[in-house]
């Protein structure tokens, strides 16, 4: 690797205060994390690579000694430094933007890194065996027959008999939304209040009103539920039974059969969300029976990888195939190459989610005893998800995240979660980053919310 391609990968990497070896390491980390740097380059020799970074030779040689120190480079005697990616950082839960390592921690998404070590032998795999697809014209369908198989399986598998023909393969969760919004044509649709952000961008985009139905830790409202599915007469609800984002909530039994008898009351077709429904951190995770007679939207954005562009949709078989037969179709569909890799991703996925579960498990109990026993804020411990969703006692969550932004943490307040902008006082605070990271999430928060008078308990209705 030459001089000029390591300046140009790492670009403008001097920070502000901080050390020049330090920050020269972290670009090097952040660099070869993005694919700017590939691991298993060698790096020019030290006196040059200096000299091209207008750095001193010792401060390259810290730099280097922290990075070899954590399995950044590797050194041989005689020969030059050789970039890798040690297996922390491949198996690591957060991107790298909410780790810290780029500077700042962005927990603005809540979503995972892929898993770098499963994700290349997955592509490796796929492209050995993509002769026959590569023979095919490639054009857009519903989606590749074993992908379709696969997931029918799993539905199967859980209590729900399923057909591949009832499956439709998308390019994430928000394009069967979005599909669905441009065939059903809804005017108004229920949704939670909060839900997730880019559902709701996607409805109003379709000209579709949102009725509100409060959800908290504790679960949904049942008498705002009534009103929503009333308001929504004909037309849709768009509801996330399991792990809701952002509370964590799990819809119970008795609100799933409530739920399925006011749309059949007032012809109200539900489309429930589970891109979550996987990450259960329970001890025992026993999967809930499915809302009767929705429509199915499913994803690997929150299990494997949100630059995985595969989501899929369970409905009628008649209505797959007016889906695979509409304009949009065609332009949402995700390319043969991906939907074979997921093919790879899906089919031995045990060990990963048992993994992420547990990594998942371990970070929120992290988060949540840090933040616990403070009366300026109180949360219920999700079941299940990606986030804590805070109540604020006293402050605003946009001066919080305000003053927390200024000191290199950014956060969602609750307002952009609301079909309604309200929750003035909520904050959604996922705990995908690494212990250490939420170490000093919790610490800026706690320098964001001015100090309380006396300590208090996380309460179950947060």
């Amino acid at each position: 690797m030459m001089e000029g391609q390591v300046v140009g990968a790492l670009g403008e990497w001097r920070r502000p205060g901080a050390p020049l070896a330090a920050a020269l390491a972290d670009a090097v980390r952040a660099a070869v994390l993005d694919g700017r740097l590939r691991p298993g380059s060698a790096l020019p020799a030290e006196r040059r690579l200096a000299v091209a970074l207008g750095v001193s030779r010792g401060t390259l040689t810290a730099a280097l000694a922290a990075l070899r120190e954590d399995g950044w480079v590797r050194t041989r005697h005689g020969s030059a430094s050789v970039l890798r990616l040690p297996p922390v950082a491949a198996g690591r839960i957060a991107p790298l933007t909410a780790t810290g390592e780029a500077g700042t921690i962005d927990l603005r998404r809540a979503v995972p890194a892929a898993p770098q070590a499963a994700y290349q032998a997955a592509m490796a795999r796929a492209a050995q065996r993509s002769g026959p697809l590569l023979a095919l014209d490639g054009e857009p369908g519903p989606g590749l027959p074993e992908l379709r198989e696969l997931l029918a399986a799993r539905y199967t598998a859980e209590g729900l008999p399923t057909l591949p023909g009832q499956i439709l393969v998308t390019s994430g969760a928000r394009a069967a939304l979005t599909l669905l919004c441009a065939r059903l044509r809804p005017r108004v649709a229920a949704v939670e209040v909060p839900t997730y952000v880019d559902a709701l961008t996607t409805l109003r985009t379709g000209g579709t009103r949102p009725v509100g139905c409060r959800v908290t830790g504790s679960g949904w409202d049942p008498e705002q539920l009534h009103d929503a599915f009333r308001a929504a007469a004909g037309h849709i609800a768009y509801l996330t039974p399991d792990f809701h984002n952002p509370t964590g909530a799990l819809m119970s039994p008795g609100t799933r059969r409530t739920v399925a008898e006011l749309a059949a009351r007032h012809q109200v077709t539900v489309i429930a969300d589970e891109t979550l429904r996987d990450l259960d951190l329970r001890d025992e995770p026993v999967p809930l029976p499915r809302i009767a007679r929705a429509l199915l939207i499913g994803s690997t954005s929150k299990t494997v990888w949100g630059g995985l562009r595969i989501g899929w949709l369970r409905a009628p078989a008649a209505m797959v195939d007016d889906l695979a037969r509409h304009p949009l179709h065609g332009p949402l569909a995700p390319s043969p190459m991906q939907q074979l890799t997921a093919v790879e991703l899906l089919a031995d996925d045990d060990g990963l989610l048992a993994r992420r579960r547990n990594t998942l498990r371990r970070q929120r109990d992290h988060l949540a005893a840090l933040l616990d026993g403070d009366d300026r804020w109180r949360f219920a411990l999700p079941a299940g998800g990606l986030t804590l969703w805070l109540r604020l006692t006293r402050e605003r969550a946009d001066a919080v995240t305000a003053r927390a932004a200024a000191e290199g943490l950014h956060l969602s307040p609750g307002p952009v979660f609301a079909a309604d902008a309200t929750l003035a006082h909520y904050l959604r605070v996922p705990y995908t980053p690494p212990p250490e990271t939420l170490d000093r999430v919790a610490a800026v928060l706690g320098a964001a919310v001015p100090a309380g008078a006396r300590p208090g308990r996380a309460r179950p209705d947060a």
